[in-house]
């Protein structure tokens, strides 16, 4: 399985439009959100975003928090809406913390995700309408 190395991880995660945010805690980062477009030029009123919380700090809000100030950027910024891509199915507090953040999922795609064991789960695509797309 790929995996990406030190540098092809620090591309993905800074090298692309928009802004990234850490939450850190006496020094200590607890998390981190990157934001900015979904798609280049003509998807690009639809934002995106991100997200990695340190495993000593699940369930400790930090991913709520990143998640709310990723909502309030994407609007200050005059974001239509914001697509999340890919949050896997049987990550049920990630998809709990959206569902009460205002996101629904419009689709699912069966299978696109290898668990650690190697199962695999699908890949929901989560939608926040910030007022732009349905009026």
């Amino acid at each position: 399985m790929p995996v990406l190395d030190d540098a092809g991880a620090r591309e993905f995660w800074l090298g692309q439009t928009g802004a990234v945010a850490v939450a850190e805690r006496d020094g200590v980062v607890l998390g981190t959100a990157k934001m900015g477009p979904n798609r280049p030029a003509q998807g690009s009123h639809i934002g995106t975003a991100s997200f990695m919380v340190a495993t000593a700090a699940r369930g400790a809000g930090v991913g709520r928090t990143l998640g709310e100030y990723v909502v309030d950027w994407h609007r200050s910024e005059g974001y239509a809406g914001i697509q999340f891509n890919a949050v896997v199915s049987t990550n049920t507090s990630a998809v709990a913390l959206w569902r009460s953040l205002g996101f629904e999922v419009i689709g699912t795609v069966p299978g696109a995700f290898r668990l650690p064991d190697g199962a695999l789960a699908g890949l929901h695509v989560m939608f926040l309408d910030l007022g732009g797309v349905r009026g």
